[in-house]
């Protein structure tokens, strides 16, 4: 378990800041509500080598710990990519709705998925929304990321979250009791890469509130470190 603080905004622009002590980080994958737009991300793995999905959706567990609110992360060789989702995290019967990347060692993910999962850091925003506050318009909110490959931005996914499973089958096929327990943190998800999956040395990200019009959003650069063998 460790801490970390974030500024909880209200649906009316006003801050608050709250230390949460996390002591699981959940990564669900396939959580597409369209079964065709799910299994394009599905095959786009394949073609990496990666193999189907056992259940769909399914939750890896990585540590806790990998979470970082830094704007940076290292990870070794050029086979680790980003990718943009939703957070949840349950607090003494509350749930907080964040932002994270769910950074993954391609090459490792080819043999081992929950493996690929623990080989890197996973950015999040330091900042949360009350669950309830955007519960109502929720298939409108929208994630975008961007990917910095060679000096250049480009734009790397988009989708309305009207895309992915709605937050209550989400959590009740995950957790037992249909509820997400304190302190622990589940990523929900993300779109396909547009031109395909591939490292980039920046990664932007953000969640879109369209109604409410406000942004939560989050960068961090990738330091490769060398493999020597």
């Amino acid at each position: 378990m460790f801490d970390l603080t974030f500024d909880v905004i209200d649906r009316d622009g006003g801050s608050m800041p709250l230390t949460l002590a996390i002591d699981q980080a959940v990564i669900a994958g396939w959580t597409g509500r369209d079964p065709v737009a799910r299994d394009k991300h599905i095959a786009e793995l394949e073609a990496l080598g990666i193999a189907r999905p056992a259940t769909t959706p399914i939750y890896y567990r990585c540590s806790a710990r990998r979470l970082t609110q830094e704007d940076s992360i290292e990870a070794c060789g050029n086979d680790s990519s980003g990718e943009v989702e939703f957070v949840l995290i349950g607090w003494q019967g509350r749930t907080f709705v964040g932002l994270g990347s769910d950074h993954t060692d391609r090459k490792v993910e080819s043999y081992g998925v929950t493996v690929s999962k623990q080989m890197c850091d996973k950015p999040i925003a330091s900042t949360l929304w009350e669950l309830e506050d955007v519960i109502g318009h929720w298939d409108r909110m929208i994630l975008r990321s961007w990917a910095w490959i060679n000096g250049k931005r480009e734009l790397y996914q988009e989708g309305t979250l009207d895309a992915m499973l709605p937050v209550d089958v989400l959590v009740s096929k995950g957790f037992e009791g249909g509820k997400l327990p304190d302190g622990c943190a589940m990523f929900g998800g993300t779109f396909a890469a547009k031109g395909g999956i591939r490292p980039a040395d920046r990664f932007e990200y953000e969640l879109e509130d369209p109604v409410l019009k406000r942004t939560i959003r989050h960068a961090y650069d990738v330091i490769t470190l060398p493999v020597r063998g």
